[in-house]
C-alpha cells in the first residue's frame, strides 16, 4: 500500500502548496481562473495527446474494459437521473454531478495504482481512454447546449460547439495518430512535456478554491455530495466486482477492475467546472471527500484481492 500513501501524500502536497499561495496572495486576484484555462486549454489536451496517441486501442475489445464501460457508465446515469429528476439539478449541476460519481483519478493515482499494486500499467488504460473518449465528450456536449433551447437543435449546436474544445480535438488527434505507425518521438515530446503540467496544476487550483472562505452557498448541498460519495466510494467498485466475476475475471485481472473502480473522483472535474461556470463546489467537494475515503477503500480491496 506504499504505493497509494505516497501517491497521495504526493497529492496532498500540491493541494497544500495551492492553498499557500492563494492565502498568501502571491498570485494576485483571478489567478485561480487564469490557471483554470490554462489547464483546461493547452495542459490538458497535450496530456491527452500523446497518452491516446501512444495506447493499444484493442485493449478497448476486452472483458476488462467491458466491466470498465458498464461499471462507469451506470454510475453516471444513476447520478445523472438522481439528480435532474429526484433533486431538479439544472442541467450544469447535473453534468457536473454525473462526472464527479463517474470520472476517476486514473492519470496521476490510478497508474502508479497499477504499476506499483499490479504490476502492470495496462489496467489504467480502459478507464483513461473510456473517461476522454466518450464521458468527458459527452459532458462537453450537454455543457454547451445550455441556452440552445430544446431537442435535436440544441444537441446539433452542443455538438458543433464541443468540436472546437481543445479537448476534445486532443483526444481526436490523439485516436488518430494511434491508428498510424507509432510517431517519432520528437513529434509527442513537446506534448508530453506540456501535458505534465496538468495535474499539478489541477491539485494547485483545488488547493486554491479551498483557501477560500466557506460559506452556506459556496458548499456542495449534502445530499448531492452524500450520492455522488456513496456511488464513487462504494457502489463503484462493488459493481466492478459483480460485474467482474459474472464475466470470469479473476486474480489480477478482477483486482485491476475493482482497484480503478475504487479511485477518487479526479481534479478535471473541477477544471470542468470552473471552464463552464457551474458545479464547482460539487466538484472540489466531491474530489476532496472521496479521496480521503479512497486510502481505507483501496487498503480493503488490496486485502480482498491483493
Amino acid at each position: 500500500m506504499g504505493a497509494v500513501l505516497s501517491s497521495l501524500g504526493t497529492m496532498a502536497a500540491i493541494v497544500a502548496v495551492g492553498w499557500l499561495l492563494a492565502r498568501l496572495k502571491v498570485l494576485g486576484d483571478g489567478a485561480q481562473l487564469v490557471i483554470a484555462k490554462l489547464v483546461f486549454m493547452v495542459a490538458t489536451p497535450s496530456l491527452l495527446f500523446s497518452t491516446i496517441a501512444t495506447s493499444d486501442l484493442h485493449l478497448l475489445l476486452t472483458r476488462t474494459a467491458l466491466v470498465t464501460v458498464a461499471s462507469t457508465s451506470a454510475m453516471a446515469l444513476i447520478a445523472a437521473l438522481v439528480l435532474r429528476v429526484v433533486m431538479r439539478r439544472n442541467a450544469g449541476e447535473t453534468t457536473i454531478g454525473a462526472l464527479a460519481s463517474s470520472y476517476v483519478n486514473a492519470g496521476n493515482l490510478g497508474l502508479p495504482l497499477s504499476v506499483y499494486m499490479l504490476g502492470n500499467p495496462v489496467a489504467v488504460v480502459p478507464t483513461l481512454l473510456f473517461q476522454l473518449l466518450v464521458l468527458a465528450p459527452t459532458a462537453f456536449v450537454v455543457m454547451e447546449s445550455r441556452g440552445s433551447g430544446r431537442g435535436g437543435r440544441a444537441l446539433l449546436i452542443g455538438l458543433g460547439r464541443s468540436l472546437k474544445n481543445p479537448i476534445i480535438i486532443a483526444a481526436l488527434a490523439g485516436v488518430l495518430l494511434a491508428l498510424l505507425p507509432p510517431a517519432p518521438d520528437w513529434l509527442l515530446s513537446p506534448f508530453q512535456l506540456v501535458g505534465a503540467a496538468a495535474a499539478p496544476l489541477a491539485l494547485m487550483m483545488l488547493g486554491m478554491t479551498l483557501s477560500s472562505p466557506q460559506t452556506s452557498g459556496s458548499r456542495a448541498p449534502l445530499p448531492d455530495l452524500g450520492l455522488i460519495v456513496a456511488l464513487r466510494t462504494v457502489v463503484h467498485p462493488v459493481l466492478a466486482w459483480g460485474l467482474g466475476s459474472w464475466l470470469g475475471l479473476e486474480g489480477v485481472a478482477l483486482f485491476g477492475v475493482v482497484a480503478m473502480a475504487a479511485l477518487p473522483t479526479a481534479q478535471n472535474v473541477l477544471v470542468y467546472a470552473m471552464r463552464y461556470g457551474s458545479g464547482q463546489a460539487i466538484a472540489r467537494d466531491s474530489q476532496v471527500v472521496t479521496t480521503v475515503l479512497a486510502v481505507p477503500v483501496l487498503i480493503a480491496v488490496a486485502l480482498i484481492f491483493g
